[in-house]
């Protein structure tokens, strides 16, 4: 049976909305949520947060995740996601750590479920080295998205003979932050997420928000805070 452990990786800068990752959403901070869905699945037997930041820290203890000190190289605005996951997975195999399938739950995704991550961890299978999940997209590259130059010439991003209207255009998707599920010698032999292959679950946009800037967390706010709403009526 494998064994799967789950990985917060929340760096204590953000240029797009400072303090992010501590942000309360209901009153629990955001990588505070991640947690506790990891916490939730059974399936999961550890929970780890790898960041840089004290802070981060103390609040990812609080809430019951292990903590993997990230190199300050590894925690810039420009630092590859990529090289931070193998970081700490090598940082436990030092350790003899030892499991099968890695389970990143970025903490800006505060809106996911339990069932969202238990069917993406389900789908990885012998023949699939990563399981990314998805959300319908509200635009089309073959209809309604552009590639613009300097001048202002505008083209379509990827045109499509025959294509006249959204409905005809190929269903496009947008990848979420919900959860990424992969082997995890897929990390450390590969060098980026399409690199192997690769499935794909969907997830509801009302629990696909992945907050980048001060609207998504608005944004969030509200879509929470009607889902407790709808628990509680």
């Amino acid at each position: 049976m494998s064994r799967i452990f789950a990985f917060v990786f929340a760096r204590g800068g953000s240029k797009g909305l400072p303090g992010k990752n501590l942000l309360p959403i209901g009153g629990t901070p955001l990588i505070a949520h991640s947690i506790n869905i990891a916490k939730a699945i059974p399936q999961i037997s550890r929970v780890f947060v790898s960041t840089e930041d004290a802070e981060i820290k103390k609040v990812a203890q609080y809430y019951g995740a292990e903590v993997i000190d990230r190199p300050a190289e590894l925690a810039g605005d420009k630092s590859p996601e990529w090289e931070a996951w193998r970081h700490a997975i090598k940082h436990l195999e030092d350790a003899g750590e030892e499991f099968d399938t890695f389970v990143s739950l970025p903490a800006t995704s505060p809106l996911r479920s339990v069932v969202d991550v238990e069917t993406a961890i389900r789908a990885l299978d012998s023949s699939t080295d990563a399981v990314i999940t998805v959300t319908p997209a509200s635009r089309s590259p073959f209809f309604n998205m552009v590639s613009r130059k300097e001048d202002g010439a505008t083209t379509i991003l990827s045109p499509s003979p025959g294509v006249a209207r959204r409905q005809d255009a190929p269903e496009a998707f947008d990848v979420t932050t919900v959860a990424y599920v992969l082997n995890k010698t897929f990390i450390l032999e590969k060098n980026g997420l399409f690199d192997g292959n690769v499935k794909s679950v969907v997830v509801p946009k009302e629990r696909a928000i992945d907050i980048d800037d001060i609207l998504d967390f608005k944004f969030a706010e509200l879509l929470y805070e009607e889902a407790v709403h709808a628990v509680e009526r």
